[in-house]
C-alpha cells in the first residue's frame, strides 16, 4: 500500500464520523426539543424519535467496527451471523432493501467478513431508492468466494468507488467515499485474489470476491 496507513485509517474514519453525523445530531435534536416540550403526547413522539436514532447509531457502529475495525473480542474466524445481523441492522430494518443471505458458512476469516460487509455497504449503498441486496460467500479449495448482488429501480455506483474496487485509482488522491471499496481492493488483492465488477450498462449490480485461502488475517 503506498498510501500512508495512517491516512488511510483517517479515511475510513471519516467515512464512519459521515455516517455517524445524522442518527447522533437526531439525538442530539431531540434532546433538545424533550427538554422544551410539556405535551405528553408530542414528548412521547420526541423519545420515539430518540429511540429510533439511538438504535441507528448503534447499528452502524456494530457494523462498522465489524467492516473496519479490528473486531476485538473475534478470534480469527468470525461467526457469520455476526455478519448477518450487522448488515440487515443497517438495510434491513427500515424495509427500504430486502436482504438476501445466502451464506451458508458457519464461519469466515476476518478478512473474508471485512470484505463481505464492505461490499454490502458498497451495493446497499447503491440502491438508492431501495430494492434487494443478495449477499453470498463459500469457501472451496482455493480460498473465500464472495458474492454481491444489488437490484433495484435506481442503481449508482459513483465512478470512483468502481474504479477503486479495481485498483485503477490514485491512492494519493482517495476520498472518505471510497476508502471501503478500496480497502475490499487492497484485502483481496494481497491474498493473491481479485475483485469483479458488473459493467455499468448492466440492469443489475454484482461485485464478486475471491479472497485466497492463507491470506493474513486482517486486524
Amino acid at each position: 500500500m503506498n498510501i500512508n496507513p495512517v491516512d488511510f485509517a483517517g479515511l475510513l474514519c471519516s467515512r464512519l464520523c459521515h455516517d455517524l453525523l445524522s442518527p447522533v445530531g437526531a439525538l442530539n435534536n431531540g434532546i433538545e426539543l424533550l427538554a422544551d416540550e410539556h405535551d405528553p403526547e408530542m414528548r412521547a413522539r420526541c423519545l420515539d424519535l430518540l429511540g429510533e436514532s439511538a438504535r441507528a447509531s448503534a447499528n452502524k457502529l456494530k457494523f462498522f467496527r465489524l467492516a473496519f475495525g479490528a473486531a476485538g473480542g473475534f478470534g480469527e474466524m468470525v461467526d457469520t451471523r455476526e455478519a448477518r445481523t450487522a448488515i440487515e441492522g443497517l438495510f434491513g430494518k427500515e424495509g427500504r432493501v430486502e436482504i438476501g443471505w445466502m451464506v451458508g458458512e458457519p464461519t469466515l476469516s476476518k478478512t473474508a467478513i471485512k470484505i463481505l460487509l464492505n461490499l454490502a455497504l458498497i451495493g446497499g449503498d447503491a440502491l438508492v431508492r431501495g430494492g434487494r441486496l443478495d449477499v453470498g460467500a463459500e469457501n472451496s479449495p482455493d480460498g473465500t468466494e464472495i458474492v454481491v448482488r444489488a437490484e433495484g429501480p435506481r442503481l449508482v455506483l459513483d465512478p470512483e468507488l468502481r474504479t477503486a474496487l479495481q485498483g485503477d485509482v490514485d491512492e494519493n488522491a482517495l476520498t472518505p467515499r471510497a476508502a471501503a471499496a478500496w480497502l475490499v481492493h487492497r484485502l483481496a488483492t494481497a491474498s493473491g485474489g481479485h475483485v469483479q465488477v458488473s459493467d455499468a450498462a448492466e440492469p443489475v449490480l454484482l461485485f464478486g470476491a475471491l479472497l485466497r485461502a492463507g491470506a493474513p488475517v486482517a486486524g
